[in-house]
């Protein structure tokens, strides 16, 4: 199934500490937010964006420190949070988020923080790991991460925060640096791999969600987990809609990587839960 041609407008906002963030708009209707997963920006979710643009307004953003986006002061979350506040007071000050993967977590602190101005989160897939399905992400990864993009080693990090974030193993890292065009967009936001792990802290651990992350949730949250993905992905996923209020599905024959390679497996989840406010 090819995407429909959707015309999409390129545009910027400031964000509250003098960032630009680059996005593009499409469609009419309602707004949601497409908040990209880490290592990715907004080329990832266009094909995405295009299918949920028939019925909606499709925000699909460069976050902070990638493609079309500057950051103008030291990461932190509330950065991250302050740019989707932009976003949203840009497009009539409230919005649905759609967040795939680290993004996922994003878009729940969003929801966390901003009150009434999110009005629904769909979660693809957030990191989290709360069994012993795999091994607990290093808790120093973060500042290793930061000192190989110091030493100008990019490459170097990438292939760190795969094997130690994602768990890919070394033949699949091996097989991505040979997509040279791929790879080469990748190193260019190399920096921000340790954010998104900044991001996750406490929710890698392979430990319970910590009980004070998104308590003040109120928007109504589905979370969606792939059929394929691998069991520690499915346990993470019910405990994040545990910790949330929310709803789980199981998307058929999907896996980590279908927002960007096969959202329309999703689509059709996601357009129904948002239609539903």
């Amino acid at each position: 199934m090819s995407s429909p041609t959707v015309a999409a407008e390129s545009r910027t906002v400031a964000s509250a500490d003098g960032s630009t963030i680059g996005y593009e708009v499409s469609g009419r209707g309602p707004a949601v937010v497409l908040v990209a997963p880490a290592l990715a920006d907004r080329t990832d979710h266009r094909r995405f964006a295009a299918l949920l643009a028939q019925d909606r307004t499709v925000i699909n953003y460069d976050r902070r420190g990638r493609g079309s986006s500057s950051e103008a002061s030291p990461w932190t979350v509330d950065r991250e949070v302050e740019d989707l506040a932009a976003l949203i007071d840009a497009h009539g000050g409230s919005a649905a988020l759609f967040g795939a993967s680290s993004g996922a977590v994003l878009a729940l602190d969003a929801a966390n923080s901003l009150a009434t101005r999110v009005e629904r989160v769909v979660a693809f897939e957030p990191p989290v790991i709360v069994d012993d399905g795999r091994s607990p992400v290093p808790r120093e990864l973060s500042h290793d991460l930061d000192q190989l993009v110091r030493e100008e080693r990019r490459s170097q990090a990438l292939t760190h925060f795969m094997r130690e974030a994602l768990g890919a193993p070394a033949a699949m890292v091996f097989a991505l640096r040979l997509m040279v065009p791929a790879w080469r967009q990748m190193t260019a936001m190399a920096h921000t791999a340790a954010y998104d792990v900044q991001l996750c802290t406490g929710l890698q651990d392979g430990a319970p969600i910590p009980e004070d992350r998104w308590t003040s949730i109120d928007a109504p949250v589905l979370v969606l987990v792939g059929e394929k993905s691998k069991g520690w992905a499915h346990a993470g996923t019910r405990a994040v809609a545990s910790a949330t209020g929310g709803c789980v599905v199981t998307v058929r024959r999907a896996h980590h990587g279908t927002p960007a390679v096969r959202p329309e497996a999703i689509v059709t989840h996601v357009s129904d839960f948002l239609q539903e406010g």
